[in-house]
């Protein structure tokens, strides 16, 4: 490239513009001026609600080069460069080498119809499936990436590459012309957000009943037992007893798991966005009993962690059911909050997150008789304590295999030979 050249793609990439200077700051006390200097100000107001320091994004509304710019986000302690499209014309990029023209249309969740829409990448977490229709109405000369990278974990690890090929064009180069895409950072939950509420249950899915039988509120805590850290639901870390629970309920076997009723909601006083004032947790191996044939609604709420300002995201999986996605919602769950429950459309899936000091609100339909785990489906948390289990209808069981049951107390007594307790 000629001096002359770089001299006009600098001059276009960095001609000064008007003075007019934006400050963008959290102050509750400074209003905007409407002098040549444009302030924009966060009050205490706009804040309501978020955990600081905080990585999601805040919409602003901001006069800029002499137009009204709507939805500006900007990430807390973030800044952004905003570059125009004459800029990427002198660099001599098209609109198409600007955007990728792939577009996934979501059709499916979890093996249930879904409102199609349309995105550009989608979250997947542990547990969760999916069905995409992809149009290949590209340039079918041309090689294109496919990325894959970490979502809710900070990554240790480069993305995933691997490559879509257009079949009857064995001349394309191996290496796609295009730079790989740039997946959203990994705790950027407003995008993650923004998917996950775009899923909407197709006309013709069961809807769910409009009232509910019970209501079991699961708040999920980091703690420490013994010195390791674990995690525990309702402050009761699981531990899978050695005896099967449906072996165990089913005949009417004493003291194979821990007999005492389990707490179905959590302190009022408990503060979900700091830690814990005691973070001590116990071990716990109990069952929540359910009426057959009930509508039950669970809801999932999300806490700080053992370290200050942390908390993760967890994908919740029930076995034996479809469940209802009613909501989500940040902060504490309140009962006035189930005014906006989705009834109309709710997602009908068997996976669902929670997202960091959020909460989450399922309804399903104990109608399968059996013994079901419901836990996170990041199987190191599984076995750190993060899950329940759910029975119901368990005299409605027909014969269970012996090979099912030969470990704990049913193991002995069916390998004595009998057949009853």
């Amino acid at each position: 490239m000629s001096k002359a050249r770089a001299n006009e793609l600098h001059e276009e990439l960095y001609r000064p513009s008007p003075p007019e200077v934006m400050v963008i700051q959290q102050s509750p006390k400074r209003k905007m001026d409407a002098r040549n200097t444009w302030e924009i100000t966060f009050t205490e107001q706009d804040l309501e609600g978020l955990s600081l320091p905080h990585n999601d994004a805040l919409v602003l509304s901001i006069p800029f080069q002499r137009k009204l710019v709507r939805r500006v986000l900007v990430d807390q302690g973030s800044s952004a460069e905003i570059l125009f499209y004459s800029a990427f014309k002198a660099l001599g990029l098209s609109k198409d080498q600007l955007t990728s023209n792939h577009k996934m249309v979501v059709v499916e969740a979890d093996g249930n119809y879904v409102q199609p829409f349309a995105v550009e990448d989608m979250d997947i977490y542990s547990g969760e499936s999916y069905s995409v229709l992809l149009t290949t109405d590209q340039d079918p000369s041309q090689n294109y990436w496919v990325s894959i990278s970490v979502r809710g974990r900070k990554p240790q690890t480069p993305q995933g590459l691997t490559i879509l090929h257009y079949l009857h064009h064995p001349k394309t180069s191996l290496i796609p012309t295009r730079p790989p895409p740039v997946a959203p950072l990994w705790n950027n939950y407003t995008h993650s957000k923004l998917f996950t509420t775009k899923i909407l249950a197709l006309m013709g899915t069961p809807q769910p009943p409009t009232t509910t039988h019970r209501r079991i509120a699961l708040l999920n805590t980091q703690n420490y037992i013994d010195g390791y850290t674990k995690w525990a639901i309702n402050n009761l870390s699981l531990v899978l007893p050695s005896t099967p629970y449906l072996g165990a309920l089913k005949y009417s076997i004493n003291n194979a798991f821990d007999g005492e009723k389990l707490p179905e909601n959590f302190p009022m006083d408990y503060d979900v966005m700091n830690p814990a004032t005691n973070q001590n947790s116990s071990y716990g191996s109990g069952v929540y009993m359910l009426d057959f044939n009930t509508t039950v609604d669970v809801i999932l709420q999300n806490a700080n962690a053992l370290a200050e300002n942390t908390s993760e995201i967890h994908p919740w999986h029930l076995h034996g059911h479809d469940f209802w996605v009613l909501g989500y919602g940040e902060g504490r769950f309140s009962d006035q909050k189930e005014n906006n429950f989705n009834l109309r459309n709710p997602p009908f899936r068997n996976t669902a997150v929670i997202f960091p000091y959020g909460w989450t609100a399922l309804r399903f339909v104990a109608d399968n008789p059996g013994a079901w785990a419901f836990h996170c489906h990041i199987e190191p948390h599984l076995h750190m304590g993060m899950g329940v289990v759910f029975a119901e209808g368990v005299h409605l069981v027909g014969k269970v295999p012996h090979e099912a049951l030969t470990c704990g107390l049913t193991g002995k007594m069916f390998m004595g030979g009998n057949s009853k307790p």
